[in-house]
């Protein structure tokens, strides 16, 4: 699976986090392992001057999706043929989604992984334009999202007890090179002693 992040929106943000929920909900969809998604990141001008070209609606969006091909909700772009299929492109716009972090009360890191995940199911064929199809799709949204944020908790804890268990083990062969060497140490006085 290839995921291709472009920053033009002048924001530092986490590309890898970004990467990540976004491979984590391909996954889980069972979405071809060959897929291919663009993310682009967009100052608020661009991002306003997208939206009207593409919605017709004036000023910044959070987030935009351009699947290639249409698909029902819960449909798979599984190629018919080997190689890559192209889903789409996300479009992110960072300046807006941080006055929504902070209105949310989160970080703008989370907001942009929320934004990612709704971003993959609209290139999937997941709409909100209905109250059944919102119902759906944002109780798949937050899922997907609590899913992803428990293996991202679980990775920092695991890779916590590997660095914790990686220290032990050093010290441990400080321990056993110490006790080797005194070992050695006895065994010369017990060789050389007091022989005249």
């Amino acid at each position: 699976m290839t995921i291709e992040v472009s920053n033009e929106s002048g924001i530092d943000v986490s590309e890898s986090e970004l990467v990540s929920v976004a491979r984590f909900v391909i996954r889980k969809m069972d979405v071809n392992p060959a897929a291919e998604l663009s993310m682009v990141l967009l100052d608020s001008a661009a991002m306003a001057d997208l939206h009207m070209r593409w919605m017709d609606l004036p000023g910044p969006t959070d987030v935009m999706s351009f699947p290639m091909d249409e698909l029902e909700p819960g449909g798979r772009p599984d190629a018919p043929e080997p190689g890559p299929e192209m889903l789409g492109d996300i479009v992110l716009c960072p300046e807006f989604a941080a006055g929504q972090a902070a209105d949310a009360g989160h970080t703008l890191g989370q907001e942009l992984a929320l934004l990612t995940v709704h971003g993959v199911l609209h290139l999937l064929g997941y709409d909100h334009a209905e109250p059944d199809e919102e119902r759906e799709m944002f109780a798949l949204q937050r899922q997907l999202l609590e899913e992803w944020v428990a293996e991202q908790v679980e990775a920092y804890h695991q890779d916590r007890q590997n660095e914790k268990d990686r220290r032990l083990l050093d010290k441990s062969r400080y321990f056993d090179d110490l006790n080797h060497g005194d070992d050695l140490n006895h065994g010369d006085d017990l060789n050389h002693g007091d022989t005249p």
